[in-house]
């Protein structure tokens, strides 16, 4: 299978250069969001199941892959102004806009502060957290989720191989969803020169994002403002296939009293990670925000002919 890359490079943000890949296609375009420690390399495979059938622009957010990485300011507010003025940059009009975990938050995020932007919502296995009670703090407690990626920040690796060989060890990818696009996400992860290879993503930004996650009362007032076509589309399993779901029914339904119009499909045999990376995540996604985007532009071409 081989991966084709239109063009990479670099887009003006919010003052930052944000990295970015771009694959050609057709009609409404798609704009895709990564998730909290990932990069747009995230979606090569969905990339390649769209065939060419929709243009797709990625990019790396602030913090992350080869974007510039400032001290701050972060969060969701932040990221969705980046992309609106990168959208502006690459002279893109209204889109669909995918968002992968993290990514969906900042989808929505979009979608409140710059409605030109946006033609549709995908929001894959993200874009609402539902209120935690009696809780610590919202540090801890996402430390205690994601302690693998965040330690993993600040670890080196002699070259590539060696990081591809560190997740084959981990149960995120298995082994029947790992192939090219796995790989080639995970050597983009990584910067630096061996035997000092390190994850690009900056874990500063990454704890400033974790905490704008738990800004609930925000999170809610972004969802009950879409008014744009949106699906949902859930892993079957959590990070790992011996997790739940991070959206099982009872979340979605909380969800759904914010976005009364949402289309939601489980993607089964999939996990957080391979709902957008391995083979069967990759195709279902596709075909279902390649359908999204024609009812968009069907709705958008019946707009502009209404006198």
């Amino acid at each position: 299978m081989k991966i084709t890359r239109e063009a990479r490079g670099r887009v003006p943000g919010d003052r930052v250069e944000l990295a970015f890949g771009y694959w050609p296609g057709l009609g409404v375009p798609l704009v895709a969001l990564h998730g909290l420690t990932a990069s747009y390399v995230n979606f090569v495979g969905i990339a390649e199941r769209l065939a060419g059938r929709r243009a797709l622009f990625a990019v790396d957010l602030r913090g992350r892959g080869d974007s510039d990485k400032p001290d701050g300011p972060y969060g969701f507010t932040q990221h969705a102004r980046d992309v609106a003025a990168a959208m502006r940059a690459m002279g893109l009009g209204p889109s669909v806009v995918v968002g992968h975990s993290m990514g969906a938050f900042v989808a929505a995020a979009l979608a409140a502060q710059s409605p030109e932007c946006v033609a549709g919502l995908v929001l894959i296995d993200g874009g609402y957290l539902p209120a935690i009670s009696g809780a610590a703090g919202p540090q801890p407690a996402l430390d205690a989720a994601l302690a693998l990626r965040i330690g993993q920040l600040s670890q080196t690796y002699p070259s590539r191989e060696a990081y591809r060989q560190f997740w084959r060890g981990q149960p995120h990818f298995p082994a029947e969803d790992w192939g090219p696009w796995v790989e080639a996400f995970l050597d983009y992860e990584v910067g630096g020169d061996p035997p000092h290879l390190q994850p690009k993503a900056y874990e500063a930004a990454v704890r400033a994002d974790l905490m704008e996650g738990f800004k609930s009362a925000e999170i809610v007032e972004r969802l009950q403002a879409i008014s744009v076509p949106v699906i949902m589309l859930r892993a079957e399993k959590g990070f790992t296939p011996q997790m739940p779901p991070l959206f099982p029914e009872p979340v979605v339904q909380q969800m759904r009293q914010y976005v009364p119009h949402m289309e939601e499909h489980l993607v089964p045999g999939t996990t957080h990670y391979t709902i957008v990376m391995g083979e069967h995540g990759a195709a279902t996604c596709a075909s279902l925000i390649d359908n999204l985007a024609g009812r968009c532009h069907t709705a958008g071409s019946q707009m502009r002919s209404t006198p």
